[in-house]
C-alpha cells in the first residue's frame, strides 16, 4: 500500500501512514526456524448443496445451533447444523434474500430480500411462514436490538427501518442519503454506525430520536463492512478501494488506526476473546488482524476461494464460518476454521 486508509477528511494521517508501511504480508518464519501455529486452522467443509451464483450474509440460531445461509442467486436460505456438519434444511422461493437474522425472544427467523424488498418471518422451530413486511426496494443488512426488542433493516436507496418485533411491523423509518451496507448498533449509546459506501461516508444514528445526528467523511471508498470494538469504543471497517482496515473512535470519527488487508472484503468480526479482527473478502483470503493495542497489525493472510467473501464469527461456538460459492473449481461449502489460542 502507498498510502493511509480511509482517514476522515482533514486528518493528518502521516503516523498512521509510517505504521501502516511497516507491515508484513504475512507471517513467514526465518530458515531453520519451526514455523508457528497460524491463528485460524480450517477445521471442516460442509457441501451446501447444488447452490448456484452468489452467497450473501450468514446468521446463528443460538437455540439449536444451525447456520442460516443467504444464498442469494439461488433464491434460498440453507439451514446448517455445523456439529453434524451438513444441511438439515432449505426455505426456497425466494427473491435475492441478503440479509439474514435469528431473533431469540420470539424464535424467529427474519429474512431480507432484495429483489423484492420484503422481509419475511419464519418460525425457527418448522420454518413456517410467519409474516411478511414490505419494505419496497432492495432489503439488505438486517441487526436485532435485544434490550428494545427491535429489527433493524437497511433498505432501498436511502433509509434504514426499525421493525417491532411483537408487532411484526415496521414502526419507524431513518431516512440516509444513500442505501446502507453494514451497520452495527452500540448498546450503551443507543446509537447505530452505518456504512454508506456510495457516500464515501459513516452515517451515526441515535435511536432515541430516530435521525441521523453526525457525518463521517471517509477518504477512501467502498466501506461495505463494519464491526464494533465496544471495549475499546471503535468503528473498525473495511475498505475495497484501496484495501484495507480503518480504526475510528466511535465518539468523534477520528482515525485511531489502520492496517494492511485483503481485497473485496465483504464481513468483519472481533473475536473479543483474542483481541483479533477478521475479515472475509472475495480476493480469496481470509485476514487476521491484530487488535491487542493501537498499532493494528497483520498476523495471517489465509487463502479460501474467489467470490469467498462472507461470513459469520459465532464465540458461542468459537468458530469462523466462511461461505464459499461454487466454481469450476469446486462447489459451494461452508468452510468451518477453528481459532488457535
Amino acid at each position: 500500500m502507498d498510502r493511509c486508509l480511509a482517514l476522515p477528511v482533514g486528518t493528518s494521517f502521516s503516523l498512521l501512514l509510517m505504521v501502516a508501511a511497516g507491515l508484513p504480508f504475512a507471517i513467514r518464519p526465518a530458515v531453520g526456524q519451526v514455523p508457528e501455529a497460524m491463528p485460524l486452522e480450517l477445521e471442516a467443509k460442509i457441501p451446501l448443496g447444488e447452490i448456484r451464483g452468489r452467497i450473501d450474509h450468514l446468521a446463528f440460531d443460538s437455540k439449536r445451533q444451525r447456520i442460516f445461509v443467504a444464498e442469494l442467486e439461488n433464491g434460498s436460505v440453507g439451514i446448517v447444523d455445523p456439529n453434524r456438519r451438513r444441511v438439515v434444511g432449505t426455505i426456497s422461493g425466494l427473491k435475492e434474500p441478503q440479509g439474514v437474522a435469528y431473533v431469540p425472544s420470539t424464535d424467529m427467523l427474519y429474512v431480507a430480500s432484495g429483489g423484492d424488498g420484503s422481509v419475511r418471518l419464519f418460525q425457527a422451530e418448522d420454518y413456517a411462514v410467519a409474516g411478511q413486511i414490505d419494505l419496497g426496494e432492495d432489503a439488505d443488512n438486517i441487526r436485532v436490538d435485544a434490550a428494545t426488542d427491535r429489527v433493524l433493516v437497511g433498505y432501498g436507496r436511502g433509509a434504514l427501518a426499525i421493525i417491532d418485533t411483537g408487532t411484526r411491523a415496521k414502526i419507524a423509518e431513518v431516512p440516509l442519503r444513500a442505501h446502507p451496507e453494514s451497520f452495527q448498533l452500540a448498546p450503551t449509546s443507543n446509537r447505530v454506525f452505518i456504512n454508506l459506501p456510495q457516500m464515501r461516508e459513516i452515517a451515526v444514528v441515535d435511536l432515541a430520536a430516530n435521525k441521523q445526528v453526525a457525518t463521517w467523511p471517509m477518504d477512501s471508498g467502498g466501506n461495505f463492512a463494519m464491526t464494533l470494538d465496544l471495549e475499546a469504543a471503535r468503528v473498525l471497517v473495511a475498505f475495497r478501494n484501496p484495501a484495507g482496515l480503518g480504526a475510528f473512535s466511535m465518539r468523534q470519527g477520528d482515525a485511531v488506526g489502520t492496517a494492511e488487508a485483503c481485497g473485496d472484503a465483504d464481513d468483519l468480526f472481533l473475536d473479543g476473546r483474542r483481541h483479533r479482527i477478521y475479515i472475509s473478502c472475495g480476493a480469496g483470503f481470509v485476514d487476521v488482524i491484530d487488535a491487542q493495542a493501537d498499532k493494528y497489525q497483520r498476523l495471517a493472510h489465509i487463502p479460501t476461494a474467489p467470490g469467498a467473501r462472507t461470513s459469520l464469527f459465532v464465540p458461542a461456538m468459537d468458530r469462523l464460518f466462511v461461505a464459499v460459492p461454487e466454481s469450476q473449481r469446486q462447489p459451494a461449502e461452508l468452510w468451518v476454521f477453528r481459532p488457535a489460542p
